[in-house]
């Protein structure tokens, strides 16, 4: 039992510790998604959406603690006591999500390994299990080192996750685990193979025949029925091959521009997306790097899902000699995670990203 009591207590303490740190170091995107539930359609509570920040990096402070505290066995009752509060309150948020179908992708590995609904909720309930365990287990659980020790370290881990939440705010995250990530191909990434799987769906074709309903299902032909057409329902079954990039456009008046700019060598690409929201001292930093760029023959342009009274205010505002293009909103923030941020492409491959703090850092 106590062996058992103790593997346990390593899978949950690690699979926290995990969990937390790749949304950590990305606490900007956890936010997103924290927003997303937050959302009138979802569970319609506007001021965590206002808070989604410090919520956010809250969230996963805690759950970074509470698997250290477990790993340790420090304060047993009042660590598996307060895990089994928090994995109830993300069990809900999951089945909520995968129940109600409102939030595709619960965020809880961040964008390192992205769960569908239902997978979510599955791993909640597992650990939900686990958790119920060692709470019967509880005294098989001892400590590690002395509780001076045991504080210390938890002191230490708390210290480092925020500055790891610091960094990824003030910088970018230092672990990318995001598509746009350097050294990426963006029009490779993508190109749907040949080969790829195709998506599946199940078509219900609903006739009258005789006065009676009959429902025929296919996987997209049209049946031969001696009835009368009434309607037809689509499922999704299965969705095929998604490529990692699938999003990016880079359009103007309606045309788009995007093949054009992934074949040239030296572009410069300053993502804002959502220009009422931008940094006041990053768009200010701008206009240096748009006249060293162009000196070195670099074409700069920037990127937003911002209107065009929106584009004219900010050149106005900060006198910048920038051409504006547009890209869906979300694309952008999951390009970088800085309002404004810069991406250096030579032929489609992102050779450098950089947050607007770190602007001087890059090499023309």
């Amino acid at each position: 039992m106590k062996m058992t009591i103790n593997l346990v207590r390593i899978f949950v303490s690690v699979l926290f510790i995990l969990s937390g740190f790749v949304k950590l170091v990305d606490p900007i995107g956890f936010s997103y998604k924290l927003q997303e539930y937050a959302a009138s359609d979802v569970l319609n509570l506007p001021f965590l959406a206002s808070m989604a920040l410090v919520f956010a990096i809250l969230l996963v402070i805690l759950e970074i603690v509470l698997g250290v505290m477990l790993l340790l066995g420090y304060k047993t009752a009042l660590t598996v006591w307060s895990l089994l509060i928090l994995i109830v309150f993300f069990t809900f948020l999951t089945f909520y999500s995968a129940y109600f179908n409102k939030v595709t992708d619960c965020g809880c590995f961040g964008d390192a390994m992205p769960l569908t609904p239902w997978q979510s909720f599955t791993k909640d309930v597992i650990l939900l299990v686990l958790i119920f365990i060692l709470i019967a287990g509880k005294k098989y659980i001892n400590p590690i080192f002395s509780s001076k020790i045991s504080f210390l370290i938890n002191f230490a881990a708390v210290f480092l996750s925020l500055w790891v939440a610091y960094y990824g705010l003030m910088h970018l995250p230092m672990i990318d685990f995001r598509p746009y990530k350097i050294g990426t191909n963006i029009e490779q990434s993508m190109t749907i193979p040949d080969n790829a799987p195709k998506p599946v769906f199940e078509y219900s074709w609903r006739f009258d025949v005789n006065g009676e309903d009959k429902i025929v299902k296919t996987s997209g032909n049209y049946p031969q029925v001696d009835g009368t057409f009434v309607d037809v329902e689509t499922k999704l079954i299965s969705e095929g091959y998604k490529p990692p990039i699938h999003d990016f456009s880079i359009e103007k008046d309606g045309e788009d521009y995007t093949s054009n700019f992934l074949k040239k060598e030296k572009v410069i690409l300053v993502v804002m997306y959502n220009l009422s929201k931008v940094e006041q001292k990053g768009a200010e930093s701008l206009s240096y790097l748009v006249s060293q760029a162009k000196k070195k023959n670099y074409e700069i342009i920037a990127l937003s899902a911002s209107g065009a009274k929106d584009v004219e205010k900010f050149k106005t505002t900060y006198d910048l000699d920038l051409d504006f293009y547009v890209c869906d909103e979300t694309a952008l923030k999951t390009i970088i995670r800085s309002n404004p941020g810069v991406l250096v492409i030579n032929k489609g491959t992102i050779v450098q990203k950089r947050h607007w703090n770190d602007l001087g850092k890059i090499k023309l």
